[in-house]
C-alpha cells in the first residue's frame, strides 16, 4: 500500500470532519504496518500501547472459551481499535487475526498528551470511539454470557425431558401390547357367568384398591415378602407364574386376604380368569399414571421455561414475585443439581411484596449465582436461597458450603474477565454481568466468603 494520505484519513467517519493539520499531524507520527493472512495483530495478554487504525483489510476477532477459540466478530476497513485517549486497557483480551493483507497506521500512546495540545477534536472524536466500544463490548459481552447460559440450560432441559419421554414411550408401547390382549381376557370372565351380587363385590374391593394406588407404604422386606406370599398362593391356584402379577397387586395395596376374599365370593367357581383380568386392569391403569406423571413432569418444565424466559410477556418491567423467577432457574438447573446430590434449602418469607424488574434479566442473576455455587460445592453440598424483608429493602442471599473464596480475591471477583476457576471451566464474565443487571435495578450485591460458607446478599428497594 502506498503512504497513507489525508484523504485516506477523511474516508473514517471519526476523522471526517478534522481539520487538515490535525490529520497531517497523525500521518507523521502514526507507522503504517502490513499483516499478511493469519499473521497476529495483538494475541491475548499482549500490552495495548498503540492506537490501531485500518485503512485496508480485515481482522477477526478471537477470545478462548474453555480449550477452544470462538469467534466475537470482524473488524474491517475505518475501524479504530487499540489504545485510545483516557483509555484504561492495559492488555489484549482476545486475539486479533489477519482475514487477508491488511493495513494499519499505528500511533503509540506516548503521542497522546501532544495530541490534546495539537487538536482537542481529534481526542473528542477518539473519546466518542471509546465510548461507542465500550457500549458496543458490553452488549456483546452480555450477549455472549447469555449464550454461555443458554447452552447449559439447554443441555440440562434435554437431558430432563429425556427421562419423562422415554417413560411415555416406553409407557405407551407396552400399554398398547397389553390393550391387545383384553377381547380374549373380557371373553374369558365372560364364560364364568358370575352373578351380578358376585360382580358387585369384587368390583368394590378392586376399585377401592384403585383409589388408594399410592398411599400406602411398605419397606423392601415387607413387599418382598407379600410378593412372595401372594406369588406362592396364585400359583397354587393353578397360575403358571405368580410374581409378575404378584407385584402388580402389591404396587396396588392388596394383599393375600383380599385375593382370598375375592375367591371366596366367587365360591368355588375358576378365579384365575378374575384374577388374570384384575391383573390386566391394574397394569393399564398404572401404565396410564407413568405416563401421566411423565406427561406433568413435561408441562412442568415447559411452565418453567416460559417463566424463566419470561414468554408471551412484555420485555419491560413489571411488578413479579421473585419466587417465581427462582423456581424456574432452580427447574432449569435440575440435572446440575442432580448430579451432585445437591440439597436445596427454600427459606422464603410468606407473602413477599412484588417488586419491579425486568424478569429475563434478573433469571440471568439467579443462573449464575446458582451455577457457581453448584460449581463451589463437592457431592451432597447444601444450596440455601432465603428472602425476606428488611427496612425498605427485599433482600435475598445466596448460600453454599463450598471451599469459599479466598480473601486475597474476594474484593476482585466482579471484575470483567475475572474467574476463581481453572483454566477451561469458566470464562470469568458471570458475576460482572450480575452486578451490571444489578445496578439496572438500583439494587445491590455484596458478597461474603470464608471455608465452607460462601453468601452472596442482593438488595432490592422497595420503594422504587
Amino acid at each position: 500500500m502506498d503512504k497513507p494520505t489525508i484523504a485516506d484519513l477523511r474516508e473514517i467517519s471519526a476523522f471526517k470532519e478534522l481539520d487538515d493539520p490535525a490529520l497531517q499531524w497523525l500521518l507523521d507520527r502514526a507507522e503504517l504496518k502490513t499483516l499478511q493472512e493469519d499473521e497476529y495483530l495483538f494475541r491475548k495478554g499482549d500490552p495495548i500501547d498503540n492506537m490501531h487504525i485500518i485503512l485496508k483489510g480485515k481482522l477477526r476477532i478471537k477470545v478462548m472459551q474453555g480449550k477452544q477459540f470462538r469467534d466475537i466478530g470482524e473488524w474491517d476497513a475505518g475501524t479504530i481499535t487499540g489504545q485510545l485517549p483516557y483509555s484504561r486497557m492495559t492488555e489484549a483480551t482476545g486475539f486479533g487475526i489477519a482475514v487477508e493483507e491488511t493495513h494499519i497506521l499505528a500511533l503509540h500512546k506516548n503521542y497522546f498528551i501532544e495530541m490534546e495540545q495539537v487538536s482537542r477534536d481529534m481526542v473528542q472524536a477518539l473519546v466518542a470511539v471509546m465510548t461507542t466500544r465500550a457500549r458496543d463490548f458490553t452488549r456483546l459481552q452480555q450477549q455472549n454470557e447469555k449464550m454461555l447460559a443458554l447452552g447449559k440450560l439447554s443441555a440440562g432441559l434435554a437431558h430432563e425431558l429425556n427421562n419423562p419421554t422415554s417413560a411415555i414411550v416406553r409407557s405407551s408401547d407396552i400399554l398398547r401390547k397389553h390393550l391387545h390382549n383384553t377381547p380374549e381376557d373380557f371373553k374369558r370372565v365372560i364364560l364364568i357367568r358370575l352373578k351380578p351380587e358376585q360382580v358387585d363385590a369384587v368390583i368394590e374391593i378392586f376399585f377401592a384398591k384403585i383409589n388408594e394406588y399410592g398411599s400406602q407404604s411398605l419397606t423392601m422386606m415387607e413387599r418382598n415378602n407379600r410378593e412372595d406370599e401372594i406369588a406362592e398362593w396364585l400359583e397354587d391356584q393353578g397360575w403358571e407364574d405368580g410374581y409378575e402379577a404378584a407385584e402388580n397387586f402389591v404396587e396396588f395395596g392388596m394383599s393375600l386376604d383380599d385375593l382370598e376374599e375375592i375367591a371366596e365370593i366367587i365360591d368355588g367357581q375358576d378365579a384365575q380368569p378374575i384374577f388374570n383380568w384384575l391383573n390386566n386392569v391394574l397394569t393399564t391403569e398404572r401404565l396410564v399414571c407413568e405416563i401421566e406423571e411423565a406427561s406433568l413432569r413435561i408441562a412442568n418444565l415447559i411452565k418453567s421455561v416460559k417463566v424463566y424466559t419470561h414468554m408471551d410477556r412484555s420485555p419491560d418491567k413489571i411488578e413479579a414475585d421473585i419466587h417465581e423467577g427462582i423456581d424456574s432457574t432452580l427447574t432449569m438447573l435440575n440435572h446440575k443439581l442432580k448430579q451432585k446430590n445437591i440439597e436445596v434449602k427454600k427459606e422464603y418469607q410468606e407473602s413477599l411484596p412484588k417488586i419491579p424488574i425486568f424478569v429475563s434479566e434478573i433469571n440471568q442473576v439467579w443462573t449464575n449465582l446458582f451455577d457457581n455455587a453448584i460449581d463451589a460445592m463437592e457431592d451432597k453440598g447444601i444450596l440455601t436461597i432465603r428472602t425476606h424483608t428488611e427496612h425498605d429493602d427485599l433482600r435475598v442471599d445466596v448460600i453454599d458450603n463450598g471451599s469459599g473464596i479466598p480473601p486475597d480475591i474476594l474484593d476482585n471477583i466482579f471484575d470483567p474477565f475475572f474467574t476463581t476457576k481453572p483454566v477451561g471451566q469458566g470464562s470469568g464474565l458471570g458475576l460482572d454481568i450480575v452486578q451490571k443487571i444489578v445496578e439496572q435495578h438500583k439494587a445491590t450485591i455484596s458478597v461474603k466468603s470464608e471455608p465452607g460458607m460462601t453468601q452472596f446478599t442482593l438488595c432490592f428497594p422497595l420503594n422504587e
